[in-house]
């Protein structure tokens, strides 16, 4: 038994100790005067054009939260379909359950307007 947590403490050891292990790794590594060059900004390679710091309007962020609210929702169909033959009427009344959920969340999004580009 005491076997069992001398894997558990060194497999967390090994999780703490990595981080810095690396970050040391890449300290010693990096340029000790890096030129002006290396810290400039730029986007694409090409030197930017105006202010370099522009806010996102929210509305970018809302609509990625719903992508990835619905996109995770496929994960979750895609076993049950795969097992949909093996399955009892249980799980269909369980997923049609979920599935009424998050229905019922898209329409409220689309009312509230996070869906309309603008």
């Amino acid at each position: 038994m005491l076997n069992t947590y001398a894997v558990i403490g060194l497999y967390a050891l090994v999780a703490l100790a990595f981080p810095f292990v690396t970050l040391l790794f890449a300290r010693l590594v990096r340029p000790s005067k890096p030129n002006p060059l290396k810290n400039s900004t730029y986007e694409c390679g090409m030197e930017t054009i105006g202010d370099t710091w522009v806010q996102f309007r929210a509305q970018y962020y809302l609509f990625a939260l719903v992508f990835v609210i619905f996109d995770v929702e496929v994960i979750f169909l895609y076993p049950w379909a795969v097992a949909y033959n093996k399955l009892s009427l249980f799980a269909l009344v369980e997923m049609a359950l979920f599935i009424g959920l998050l229905a019922v969340a898209l329409i409220y999004a689309w009312r509230k307007g996070i869906l309309e580009w603008q």
